[in-house]
Order: structure tokens, then C-alpha cells, then sequence
């Protein structure tokens, strides 16, 4: 057994990336670095257990020289007796129609998304892929110079779940045999086993920044510091990434208790320092939709600051068209509907009858009966009034600007945008509330307060009973 074999065995048992019986399909573009991965998964597959498919995307990138290439795999496979699966696509193309995106990251997407789904579909546990120590540091470069937080420069984990293309987990697991090798160590060995492989030429180009990194930066750090250098990054990565993991399990179970439901609980982010903050609205934002791409470091302290120091109620747009929605201790989200003009509503109320509100999502009941201990009204939702106090028919409205109303118990009058203040009634709340008004004057702000207006009082003989009930349609 050559050294690289040892190197990777040990890398699969210390990860456990398989286990006997798995059914593994290894990701091969043609090479140097996925037909090392090939042959050596060839060669542990008795000892491990293993059964093994091969799968090449051919991207239409590189024309002729993309063909031969997975002519080259598909041969490779064949020698091997491992059954092969191919996906021809033209990504130029698809490029042009869509009028926009990096061809790289396309290509990436594409590729992971037909191993997902071949996986998917062929009932495979694990898909490997031929990344190199070298990959990784070259990772950790690139997300450095994006600004990465932890996350990015952990780099790429030796095993992690795919995702599906509808952003959802799957039971098939990525695995990197060759993650603690160097290119040099699958350079070495390609050449000690006699074994050909293709040059993808896209590589050589230093406009790309993965190989400006590779074949401009890194040469020359090496060269200024030392042949270990990339042995310790790479610990480094193990390091940031191992310790994201804890801090990801602190943070959820901190989310879990500042979560109510769709909302989230402002008394839980202030009592966090500022790095958790960041984290706990990250992972809210990425549970709530799906993914936080586009969210970025700014993004992040822009909300922050809305939830934290921003008025007590208030919208903030975010990422693709979400709306972040502040109401005093709670903030949720909301999908941005644009300007919208205020909601304005007025109806009559018989004494009697029942009256639907759209506007409030609310059914009133109305009803007339004498005045006996059993008519008081049994929560917030009810209240009853001296009739003979009353006109015949009441107005049923929302807010106006300007709008005041006697509390009961107070001789004079208080604006009513002051209440709604002091009791931190949401906006959204206020603009469609109903008021009930009797000869303009404002008999009873539901939940919230009631009027001096037709109070029940020792000479009341009969009451105007009011019931709000939620209107489900």
C-alpha cells in the first residue's frame, strides 16, 4: 500500500465517511485530482465494503476537448466494471438566456445539482468528490478576501449533507477522501501507478481569482515563509470550522428561546453581546427563509441596528423583496407589498344584526337585552352600553388622524394615537382596528379602552351588547 493510500484510509476512518454496504458515486472529471480519488477508491472498495458509480457532468464549456473528456471517464469506469452516468448540458447557453451570472459558480451549482439528483434517484448514500488539501486552502483564501466570517474560512467540511435543488436536506452525504492530501502527494502517485488524466486548460487561467490564488499568490507565500505552510492553514480551517460547530449549537439553542412562534423577541437580542446578536439573527433569517443569500455583513448590522435602536415600530426591506417588521418587542417578517394606499372603512350598526368587517378580519354582533349581572361582559372582546344613551344606529370605523375620546373615569379627552402608544399597539394593529362611534363621539377602542360615552350605570334598564369575534370567512 502506497503512502497516499495509507493517508486517505486513515482520512475515511478518522471522518467515518463510509460504511460497509454503502453505495458511493465518486464525482470524476477526468483530472488529476478526481482519477487519483477513483483509483484509490477502487482500490479499498473490497476492504471497505463498498459499491461504486462514476459521474461526470459534461458542462459544453470546453467543446471538443469537454467531450473527450467524458469519453476519458466513461473508459475509465468501463475498466473498471462501475457503471457510469453522464449529463451533457451546454452552460453557455443557458448563460446568454438568462442574461446573467458567473459561468464558474454556474457550473458548480450544476454539478452538485446533478450529483444530488442522481443520487437521489439511484437510492446512493454518499457522493465523493476529489477535493485536495490544496483546495482547501485555496477556499479559505477566497472567502478571506470576501471578508468571511468563520463559516467560509473553516473552509470545506470533510463531511456534510447535500442539499436538493428546492434548498431542502436529502439523505445523501458529500464526502472528501482526499482532503488531507496534497496535490503534490496525487501528483506523485499518478505518476508512481502509471495512470493518464486530462488538463483542463480553464485552469491555467489567472484572470479566475481560485487560480490567481493557486498559481500566482500561494507559490509566492510558500516561497516567502515555508513548504508547511499549507499544512497549518489547513489546520486552521479544522480549527475555525470545528469551533463554528459549537458556536452554531450555542446560537440555535439561544434562537429557540427568542423565537415565538413567526416572531422573534427583541429582550432576547439585547440581552446578547454583539457577535451573538449577529449570529441569532442570521440563523432566524435563514430558518424563516430558507437561505440568506445576498444577506451580507452590512445587511446584518443594518437590521440590527433597526431591531435594536430603530424607532418603536417600523419596516425595513432586506433581501429579496422581505420586509423586516418591528411592533415594539416583536419583530417578523413580512413580504414586501409595496406602496399600498392606507385602508379606510366606515359602516353603520344597527342595534341588532351582525356586521362583517373585511377591512379588520373581524365579525361584530350586536344584540339588546336588559341590564343583570350576566350581561357584563366577559372579556376584552365585549362591552356593553347604556341604551337609551345611544342613538339608533352606530358608526363602525378605523382610525383618523386626530381622533380623541374621553376615557372612562377621566373628565377630559386623551388623542388617541397617545393611547395606542402607551399600550405599544402595532401599526399594522391601529390602521385597521375598529372604533365604535356614537354622534362622533368614540364609544369603545376594542381590547384597549372604553369611553365615558353610555356608560352602565344605576339608572341603566338596558344594555347594547357589541361582541368582536375573528371573521374566518
Amino acid at each position: 500500500m502506497t503512502k497516499l493510500q495509507s493517508k486517505v484510509r486513515e482520512t475515511i476512518q478518522k471522518y467515518q465517511m463510509f460504511s460497509s454496504g454503502d453505495r458511493v458515486l465518486v464525482a470524476v472529471s477526468g483530472g488529476p485530482d478526481s482519477v487519483a480519488l477513483l483509483r484509490l477508491l477502487s482500490g479499498l472498495k473490497e476492504e471497505l465494503g463498498l459499491r461504486l458509480e462514476v459521474a461526470h457532468l459534461q458542462h459544453g464549456i470546453r467543446g471538443e476537448e469537454g467531450r473527450e473528456d467524458a469519453l476519458f471517464v466513461a473508459r475509465m469506469a468501463e475498466h473498471l466494471a462501475l457503471p457510469f452516468h453522464l449529463r451533457e448540458m451546454d452552460l453557455p447557453r443557458m448563460k446568454s438566456q438568462k442574461g446573467k451570472g458567473n459561468l464558474e459558480a454556474m457550473g458548480r451549482d450544476e454539478r452538485y445539482r446533478f450529483f444530488t439528483a442522481l443520487a437521489e434517484e439511484r437510492g446512493i448514500r454518499k457522493v465523493a468528490t476529489a477535493h485536495t488539501r490544496d483546495d482547501q486552502v485555496e477556499t479559505l483564501f477566497m472567502w478571506l478576501v470576501r471578508g468571511s466570517g468563520r463559516r467560509g474560512l473553516g473552509g470545506m467540511p470533510p463531511v456534510r449533507r447535500m442539499i436538493s435543488k428546492d434548498a431542502s436536506l436529502v439523505e445523501a452525504m458529500l464526502v472528501r477522501p482526499l482532503i488531507e492530501a496534497s496535490r503534490k502527494e496525487i501528483m506523485d502517485y499518478l505518476v508512481m501507478e502509471g495512470l493518464e488524466y486530462r488538463t483542463d486548460r480553464t485552469n491555467l487561467a489567472p484572470a479566475l481569482l481560485r487560480n490567481w490564488i493557486r498559481l500566482r499568490l500561494l507559490p509566492q507565500l510558500r516561497e516567502k515563509v515555508d513548504s508547511g505552510l499549507d499544512e497549518r492553514l489547513a489546520h486552521l480551517a479544522d480549527i475555525l470550522r470545528e469551533e463554528e460547530e459549537i458556536l452554531e449549537r450555542i446560537g440555535r439553542k439561544e434562537l429557540e428561546r427568542a423565537v415565538r412562534g413567526k416572531y422573534l423577541m427583541r429582550e432576547s437580542l439585547l440581552r446578547l453581546g454583539k457577535a451573538m446578536q449577529r449570529r441569532l439573527l442570521r440563523l432566524w433569517l435563514d430558518a424563516t427563509l430558507g437561505n440568506i443569500r445576498g444577506f451580507g455583513f452590512h445587511n446584518v448590522e443594518e437590521a440590527l441596528k433597526f431591531i435594536l435602536q430603530g424607532p418603536p415600530q417600523g419596516r425595513l426591506s432586506i433581501v429579496r423583496g422581505w420586509e423586516l417588521i418591528k411592533e415594539y418587542a416583536t419583530v417578523h417578517l413580512e413580504k414586501s407589498r409595496g406602496r399600498q394606499r392606507p385602508v379606510c372603512y366606515s359602516y353603520s350598526l344597527l342595534r341588532q344584526g351582525e356586521l362583517v368587517i373585511p377591512e379588520a378580519g373581524m365579525k361584530i354582533q350586536s344584540s339588546l337585552g336588559p341590564f343583570t349581572p350576566s350581561a357584563v361582559p366577559r372579556d376584552n372582546r365585549e362591552a356593553i352600553f347604556d341604551l337609551a344613551s345611544l342613538p339608533e344606529t352606530l358608526i363602525v370605523r378605523n382610525f383618523r388622524h386626530g381622533d380623541r375620546f374621553q376615557p372612562l373615569g377621566m373628565k377630559g379627552h386623551k388623542k388617541l394615537k397617545d393611547l395606542f402608544i402607551e399600550k405599544k399597539v402595532p401599526l399594522a394593529v391601529r390602521s385597521t382596528l375598529p372604533l365604535f362611534l356614537a354622534a362622533g363621539e368614540i364609544l369603545w377602542i376594542p381590547t384597549y379602552g372604553r369611553s365615558e360615552v353610555a356608560k352602565v350605570g344605576s339608572q341603566t334598564r338596558e344594555v347594547l351588547k357589541i361582541k368582536l369575534e375573528l371573521f374566518s370567512g
